[in-house]
């Protein structure tokens, strides 16, 4: 009996290193236990830019059933290369625009707003910096830089869901990385 408990909190303490970034196979959330769903790296052309893992409460390998899953859900992302955080913001803001239907977007400009202005206020997000984007049922979406809480929870569910299909989208931001997101094993690109 001792042995299976200590395998059990061996298997809680798992984690997986995606681009040198360590995510553990499970976390806390909102009073829920979620699992990775996957984890990848963001390349803009060939440089690193950041490494993310997708969190929820059973796995998903589908954008839809991601979005349709119910709980908390999270979105963890990690920075491998110093960035200007303005300019990571009107990306995410074009990401959602890009992929959120308009109705969508358009209920999600508030939240779009706060979200533009607390990258701002940051001037640039450098090397191991990390986010958590985490939806809460009955809170709304509560964004974390570096372990601490930006602001107060943005409540509409819109925000969540646009700002998911950065990645998920039909046009997301890295299609290697929504594979790995998805939990889909991908396979490295050889020649050229």
């Amino acid at each position: 009996m001792f042995a299976f408990a200590l395998a059990g909190a061996a298997a809680a303490q798992a984690v997986v290193d995606v681009g040198g970034v360590k995510y553990p196979t499970s976390v806390g959330i909102g009073g829920s236990s979620l699992l990775l769903n996957g984890a990848g790296v963001r390349y803009r052309f060939v440089v690193r830019v950041y490494s993310a893992g997708l969190y929820l409460a059973a796995k998903a390998g589908t954008p839809q059933a991601v979005l349709a899953a119910p709980g908390p859900k999270r979105m963890h992302v990690t920075m491998l290369r110093e960035i200007d955080a303005e300019q990571l913001g009107r990306l995410f803001t074009r990401g959602m625009q890009d992929n959120a239907p308009k109705q969508t977007f358009s209920k999600s400009i508030p939240g779009t707003l706060r979200l533009a202005e607390m990258f701002s206020a940051r001037k640039k997000l450098t090397a191991g910096e990390h986010f958590s984007v985490d939806w809460i049922p009955g809170t709304g979406t509560v964004i974390s830089v570096n372990g601490k809480q930006e602001g107060p929870p943005i409540v509409e569910p819109e925000f969540f869901q646009a700002l998911m299909l950065i990645w998920l989208g039909a046009r997301p931001a890295d299609a290697q990385l929504k594979e790995a997101l998805l939990g889909r094993e991908v396979k490295p690109v050889t020649g050229q």
